[in-house]
């Protein structure tokens, strides 16, 4: 195959770990662009909804033949499998346990994680040194370090890896994007992200049967081997810290990057602050339920709600995940508003399929023509991540605290009457304050360049983790 010869590795190679098995080559060969016809050969990594997902778009798309499916649950590899050769009619793909057995395949071009957050980004980084490209979900990463480190391998070894903030790929997303950057909204200082939809309990703490045909060691990876006590061995990953970010970080992610995308902010700002809890009943989950994260950018801020019971709309008129505010009016969604809500004008424009996006910059190397390179994800998710580290850091506090503590802060007057807004839904929800208050987080501020905190080592030790051998993210400058 023609592709093969354009992106293989050199022969000589040294190994990244011994106890990882996996070739950490000196020099990569310089992948070429190849004809817009010709066809790429990829594997997904991770069976679960995002997965499927996966399958459903690469099945769409003639130019990616699916060779492989990998899971640590051979039971999840065994239905995404079933849904290719069945519903989806492509040739059913081989089906594996270890995504080490993917990489050491050279005839794979690309690799498309959708694995749980705390195996992104060792699993993007083994597979740019294995010379693929990477399509990786988010957050692309479960903490702020080893974000810095796929950008940082991905441009030194000339990779193609893409987010998976798939919005980025709306046309009419972008058109209200450009109308918010050509100034028509006026000048825009507050950005919000709004995430409401109730999740319950996870129930737990209890013992928690493994999956069957599930490999407890290869699941785990970076992480610690726990004793399980939840539930749902599935899924609920995302509520504990080891594994998962939280609903900031799961759902949140989305908008904040749009927020970030429509202000025009680049980097981490210049602080940080959280607050909120896992309030209105009591399980295993350790990650809040309700969250508000505010990040501040100087003259513009950056205000996210996360919201896991049930509560009142945020608008009454408008249902949107994202608004921008500015004299001109509100953009919402893919609308401009008046700020009673009227819609004035639906933004228009042609959107391309996120999958194809990506496959298409695989062929032409050009970092450029993705539409959510991968610097552009871990500045998102690296956003969810400090606002998990301030809240982390935090302490119980009345409402009376956290009014004063925010009034200090330097950011949109808004903020302050996110607080109200907050209290209100949780009285409403049927959360007694005074006798679970919530945790108000730490003020954080931000060395934005270094990406780390000013004067704070208990903030700075949370920016990494500790890793699990043999399955270590590799170090700044061990490409």
């Amino acid at each position: 195959m023609k592709n093969l010869t354009r992106r293989r590795f050199f022969e000589d190679s040294v190994m990244a770990a011994a106890a990882a098995a996996l070739p950490a080559p000196l020099f990569a060969e310089i992948a070429q662009p190849v004809s817009p016809g010709e066809k790429l050969t990829v594997a997904i990594i991770g069976c679960g909804i995002r997965g499927k997902a996966h399958a459903r778009e690469l099945s769409r798309l003639p130019e990616a033949d699916i060779a492989y499916v990998c899971d640590p649950d051979l039971d999840r590899a065994d239905e995404v499998g079933a849904l290719l050769s069945g519903e989806l009619k492509r040739p059913m793909p081989k089906k594996v346990q270890d995504l080490r057995v993917i990489l050491e395949d050279k005839t794979i071009d690309a690799v498309f994680i959708a694995t749980p957050n705390h195996w992104h980004a060792l699993a993007a980084i083994w597979a740019m040194q294995a010379g693929k490209d990477v399509y990786v979900e988010k957050p692309v990463s479960h903490n702020v370090a080893e974000g810095r480190r796929i950008v940082q391998v991905a441009h030194q070894l000339g990779r193609i890896c893409q987010t998976g903030t798939q919005n980025r790929s709306r046309g009419s997303l972008a058109e209200a994007i450009r109308y918010i950057h050509e100034g028509n909204l006026g000048e825009v200082n507050l950005a919000r992200s709004i995430i409401y939809g109730g999740r319950g309990s996870i129930g737990g703490p209890t013992d928690c049967a493994m999956p069957p045909r599930c490999d407890y060691n290869l699941w785990a990876g970076p992480a610690p081997l726990t004793k399980l006590t939840r539930p749902r061995f599935h899924y609920d990953w995302h509520w504990m810290w080891d594994t998962g970010n939280g609903d900031i970080g799961n759902s949140n992610v989305h908008s904040i990057d749009i927020c970030r995308w429509g202000l025009g902010v680049t980097g981490l700002g210049r602080s940080v602050m959280s607050y909120g809890g896992r309030l209105g009943y009591t399980d295993v989950g350790e990650t809040p339920n309700s969250q508000v994260g505010i990040f501040d950018f100087g003259d513009k801020t950056i205000v996210s709600e996360t919201r896991g019971l049930k509560t009142a709309p945020f608008h009454p008129a408008i249902k949107a995940m994202w608004f921008f505010y500015g004299p001109g009016g509100i953009i919402a969604e893919t609308g401009l508003y008046d700020p009673e809500g009227k819609l004035i004008k639906a933004f228009e424009g042609k959107s391309e399929s996120h999958f194809a996006n990506f496959l298409g910059a695989v062929k032409s190397r050009k970092r450029e023509d993705l539409h959510a390179e991968i610097s552009e994800g871990h500045q998102s998710s690296s956003l969810c991540h400090l606002a998990n580290i301030s809240y982390r850091l935090g302490q119980p506090a009345t409402v009376t605290e956290a009014q004063k503590q925010l009034g200090e802060l330097q950011v949109h007057e808004d903020v302050k009457e996110t607080l109200d807004r907050t209290r209100h839904y949780l009285v409403e929800a049927g959360v007694d304050l005074e006798k679970t208050p919530m945790r108000l987080g730490r003020h954080l501020r931000l060395d934005g360049d270094r990406e780390k905190f000013i004067e704070d080592p208990a903030a700075d030790a949370l920016l990494k983790r500790e890793y699990r051998a043999p399955f270590v993210v590799p170090e700044e400058g061990a490409v």
